[in-house]
């Protein structure tokens, strides 16, 4: 019997050797004739849009440094993820790029920047909103049961008939601090909701409130993002928190993109 599945994942597995020993070979090519212009040594492709001269390391962008527009020859600059000329604006499709794409770290990281100072004034609007919208103090006077006629004679036939005083039992406390710690345990630096929590108590409705309580302290400490998406409640861990990426994915308010220009596309 032919086991398919078997023989699928072999084909895919000679279809990436394949490919990746395409894209060896089409970069071989394109940086032949090239050189390093420190040291005139010989290239070998990094990543997508970086080269390395292997005899000083010094890497750059060879489509900047070889390639010049077609247009008008005039020099070629990397805008957030394409090469434009910079003298008379054309998108240029790059010809060391195999089917990936170029991406302007710079200025990714100058958004992730601008975004994260947005939430921070977005936060700090909330807090002064809610510190202004808190009612005053109230002082309560204590209870007074003299005040209301008859009210102690009331309030002595209703416990009539007790023989004995009924021991107190206190009841199971909610432990903030535990539950903190329990909910920093599952939470993670992708959203989940707060259902996905596991139950700490077997009283599963009073243990999502006290777990929603434990939330609100952990959102106000700063220690969690939470907000709402139609019924339910989602968590993530704060992006103070968590460690950042190499090349910041907020792409948000990204200029001018409107999908990959380079050898993918041509």
């Amino acid at each position: 019997m032919i086991d398919i599945i078997r023989l699928a994942f072999r084909l895919a597995e000679a279809v990436t050797g394949f490919a990746g020993r395409a894209r060896q070979l089409y970069y071989a090519v394109m940086l032949m004739g090239h050189e390093c212009h420190r040291c005139g040594g010989g290239l070998v492709m990094e990543v997508e849009g970086r080269c390395r001269c292997k005899a000083c390391g010094h890497e750059f962008d060879p489509t900047v440094a070889f390639q010049s527009c077609g247009t008008c020859g005039g020099r070629l600059e990397l805008r957030v993820r394409r090469y434009r000329c910079t003298q008379c604006g054309a998108d240029v499709a790059s010809r060391f790029l195999f089917d990936g794409l170029a991406f302007d770290a710079e200025y990714f990281r100058q958004k992730m920047t601008e975004s994260r100072h947005r939430r921070r004034e977005l936060r700090e609007r909330v807090r002064e909103m809610l510190a202004e919208s808190r009612s005053p103090h109230l002082d309560a006077m204590p209870a007074d049961l003299a005040a209301v006629p008859g009210l102690m004679d009331a309030l002595n036939g209703l416990v009539a008939g007790t023989d004995e005083a009924v021991p107190w039992r206190p009841g199971s406390g909610f432990d903030l601090k535990l539950y903190q710690r329990y909910v920093e345990a599952y939470i993670h630096d992708f959203p989940i909701s707060l259902s996905e929590i596991p139950s700490l108590s077997e009283d599963s409705r009073k243990d999502l409130i006290w777990r929603f309580v434990a939330i609100i302290f952990m959102a106000h400490a700063g220690l969690v993002d939470i907000w709402q998406d139609g019924l339910k409640i989602m968590v993530m861990k704060h992006e103070a928190h968590r460690e950042g990426q190499g090349i910041p994915g907020d792409l948000e308010a990204v200029d001018g993109v409107e999908g990959p220009l380079g050898r993918a596309e041509a």
